[in-house]
Formats: structure tokens, C-alpha cells, sequence
């Protein structure tokens, strides 16, 4: 089993993971804390087409991905050292189905009063992927939410969920807050 690279974990080599849509509700691994953090450099957008969790190759869903330029604020995992390696692969399995997502180590800034940045395991968008749906009109992603169902269930589920846990945690994000009060 590959692990993260050392740059990924703080001195202590606790693994810090960056969530920033299903991973914030549903993060599916064990960890010692979760923390609000500001990740610099790419934002939170639905741009990628579903074709298992969320979506079929038919009927594709679409999903969240950090796509470049802006911010995203999100939630930051911290991971003990010693379930490092199992959650690096728990998460590819998830995440990576159809390798859509470049895995990364960037910097995010915790929003705990403690003024810490943390190196943490981040997946962002590969724009170069048959599955990036980029610039689209909202009523066209309006669509690919509406149609989508896949092994995860109903792609509506999944964005509702998103918005419904955003706003619980005080994080603004205006297009989903707009998809959300459309389904």
C-alpha cells in the first residue's frame, strides 16, 4: 500500500485531510479532530460529471471538485499517524474511481483561532478529464443534478446534503445555495 508523502503530515506525521462537499458530511474514515479551514488557490465548484457515485455514463449526476483560482473554505481532518496509510486508501478508493481528481498536498489555513496553516491531502479537478464539466449555465447543471442517480443514490441527495451542511457550519456558497433552493 503506497503512502502519502512525508510533506503531507505535520512533524508529528498526523495525516491532515482537506474536505470541501460529501467528506465534510460524510467523511467515512476515523479522525482525532475536524477544524474549519481556508484553502487558497481553488474553490469549490460543480464541475464534474458523475458516471458512478452520483451518476450513470447515460444519465451522469455532477458532482463537487476543487477547481483552480479562488478559495474554498472547508473542513480540515486531522488523521492519526497510525490509521495514516488506511485513510490515504480508503479515500483513493472513493475518490478516484475514475481518477478525475489530481491528488495533492496544499497548504489550508485552520479557522480555529490558532492562526495554523497544515499541509493536507487535498483532490482537485483535473480539467484535462473527459469527466470535467467546466463552465456550464446554472440551468444546465440544474439538469445533470436533476437527472443524476447513481450507486451513491440520487445526485439531488447529495447536493442538498452539501448546501444543507454548509450552511449549518455558517460557510457560505452561492451556487449551491441557489441549486438547492431550485430542487
Amino acid at each position: 500500500m503506497a503512502s502519502l508523502p512525508s510533506s503531507a503530515r505535520e512533524a508529528a506525521t498526523d495525516l491532515w485531510v482537506f474536505g470541501y462537499g460529501s467528506l465534510m458530511w460524510n467523511p467515512g474514515f476515523e479522525h482525532e479532530e475536524s477544524v474549519p479551514a481556508r484553502l487558497i488557490g481553488a474553490h469549490r465548484s460543480l464541475c464534474v460529471l458523475s458516471v458512478h457515485w452520483r451518476g450513470t455514463a447515460e444519465r451522469p449526476g455532477l458532482v463537487l471538485g476543487l477547481d483552480r483560482g479562488g478559495s474554498c473554505i472547508g473542513l480540515a481532518f486531522r488523521v492519526a499517524a497510525a490509521r495514516a496509510d488506511a485513510t490515504v486508501a480508503y479515500l483513493r478508493e472513493r475518490e478516484q474511481v475514475t481518477n478525475i481528481y489530481r491528488e495533492s498536498t496544499r497548504r489550508v489555513w485552520l479557522r480555529d483561532g490558532s492562526a495554523r496553516s497544515v499541509p493536507a491531502l487535498a483532490f482537485l479537478v483535473d480539467r484535462g478529464h473527459a469527466q470535467y464539466a467546466g463552465a456550464m449555465a446554472p440551468e444546465q447543471r440544474l439538469h445533470l443534478v436533476r437527472q443524476g442517480h447513481g450507486i451513491g443514490g440520487p445526485n439531488v441527495d447529495y447536493v442538498r446534503a452539501t448546501a444543507r451542511h454548509l450552511a449549518e457550519l455558517g460557510i457560505p456558497d452561492a451556487e449551491l445555495e441557489w441549486m438547492a433552493a431550485r430542487l
